[in-house]
């Protein structure tokens, strides 16, 4: 690391433009942190071509990056996605909880997912689910719609709800988005498509994004936090891939990164789900997932 890292450059700013530049700043930030089921939320810098969903984020972070393929042996990251999904319209404003009526109080594993919003998103994956949330007849809590995303329902008239080759379509994506290339790899009884990376400054934005999340920008509350690194870091931990972004990390600071994902982890998420502003059916894909 060289000296400079982490040093602030002082520059001569006219203080009209400063102020304007500041109070510009200060209103872009409240209307992200204050959006509440509107469109997503979008990071300051990042171009319209190399912004990436929160499926994209998880795949890339789970993704070898040489030879272009997630491990054999993740039984986690295909339902892991699909709740990126789920969070990702619920983000967008597509779909919401149902709202429990002045009487009652429904626990989040027992509130059924609703359309809020039936507009396209322009991105297949996401339409693809909401065009099956919007058409069952009878609503589904987030677990069940996890389940049957993902093909793991053992109710043979709930399998035209499946999304099929979920990580090829998100690995396309990425290709597109200049983040991936396609390949063909021999592994001598089959050929497969890899996407090996091709941009390394993306993938190392991103993990240096989940790295001070837990680390330099750590807010010590959940409430504080970006509600779609939040979700990164329950998902990327869900998906058995958040691991890969602590990896490179020192042991002191592996140690602390990890203490808080599991502060995050302890949390009461139905208390987090119930707080102002709160994305509550975030936090009831969360909760399918922290056990």
């Amino acid at each position: 690391m060289s000296h400079s890292d982490g040093l602030v450059h002082r520059r001569n700013v006219n203080r009209s433009t400063a102020d304007s530049v500041n109070q510009n700043n200060d209103n872009n930030e409240d209307k992200r942190r204050n959006s509440n089921g509107g469109e997503e939320d979008l990071e300051d810098g990042d171009s319209k071509d190399t912004r990436l969903t929160l499926m994209e984020e998880v795949l890339l972070l789970g993704l070898k990056e040489k030879e272009g393929y997630t491990s054999f042996w993740n039984d986690c990251i295909s339902s892991g996605l699909r709740g990126c999904i789920l969070i990702e319209l619920a983000l967008r404003g597509r779909i919401e909880l149902e709202k429990a009526g002045m009487r009652r109080k429904t626990l989040l594993n027992r509130k059924v997912v609703v359309t809020r919003n039936e507009q396209a998103t322009g991105d297949v994956l996401l339409d693809e689910a909401l065009k099956h949330i919007r058409e069952t007849t009878q609503p589904e809590t987030v677990h069940s719609w996890i389940e049957y995303l993902s093909g793991e329902s053992w109710n043979p008239l709930k399998l035209r709800y499946q999304l099929r080759n979920v990580r090829e379509r998100l690995a396309k994506n990425l290709v597109e988005k200049g983040v991936l290339t396609t390949e063909k790899q021999n592994f001598l009884v089959f050929d497969m498509t890899t996407h090996p990376l091709t941009d390394n400054l993306i993938k190392t934005k991103l993990v240096k994004k989940v790295q001070d999340a837990v680390l330099s920008r750590w807010a010590g509350e959940a409430s504080r936090m970006d509600r779609r690194i939040l979700a990164l870091l329950f998902l990327a931990h869900a998906s058995d891939v958040l691991e890969n972004a602590f990896s490179p990390l020192s042991d002191d600071d592996y140690e602390v990164a990890m203490k808080r994902v599991r502060d995050l982890l302890d949390l009461d998420l139905e208390a987090e789900a119930a707080r102002p502003n709160a994305n509550e059916l975030m936090w009831a894909v969360i909760s399918a997932f922290v056990k």
